[in-house]
């Protein structure tokens, strides 16, 4: 299964939850599978669709490895989303845009990662997301978009 495309967004009458991708995990399945595991982002995005149907809820499934589109779909969260799932691979620890983008929406905002970022290199281990983000999950794999998606849908009362 391949990713939804870029422009692709549920039925109008939805309140979609964005759950956007950064940099090098469209390489996900190849890119250190001893550190990310075999899943690949075409995997999270059936996984995450499944899991929102259960919430009556739908997404939109995005990945960039630009900073800037990333930052555009932020701000297009703001009045098109009830929420936002982001995996900001490397820029969550170097991105002070993203992190700008994110302060301004008033929708919840949990921020995951698949490994446990704290295991690993010591500059993984500061995040410029997770001040913004109502929540950070990391070190489950797949299970972290899942567990994101279940947050979200009971903070918005989907649950």
């Amino acid at each position: 299964m391949q990713p939804t495309p870029v422009n692709s967004l549920p039925s109008a009458s939805a309140s979609p939850i964005f759950v956007l991708n950064g940099p090098n995990l469209n390489l996900l399945g190849l890119r250190e599978p001893e550190v990310y595991g075999v899943d690949t982002l075409a995997d999270i995005e059936s996984a995450c669709r499944d899991h929102a149907a259960g919430f009556g809820l739908e997404i939109v499934f995005r990945q960039s490895n630009h900073e800037g589109e990333l930052v555009s779909w932020i701000q297009e969260a703001r009045a098109s989303a009830d929420g936002l799932i982001i995996n900001g691979a490397a820029y969550s620890h170097t991105s002070i845009a993203i992190h700008d983008a994110l302060l301004m929406l008033d929708i919840p905002v949990v921020e995951v990662h698949l490994t446990n970022v704290f295991k690993r290199e010591p500059f993984r281990h500061h995040s410029r997301i997770s001040g913004t983000a109502q929540g950070v999950i990391c070190g489950f794999g797949l299970n972290s978009y899942v567990l994101a998606l279940t947050a979200i849908a009971q903070i918005i009362g989907r649950e």
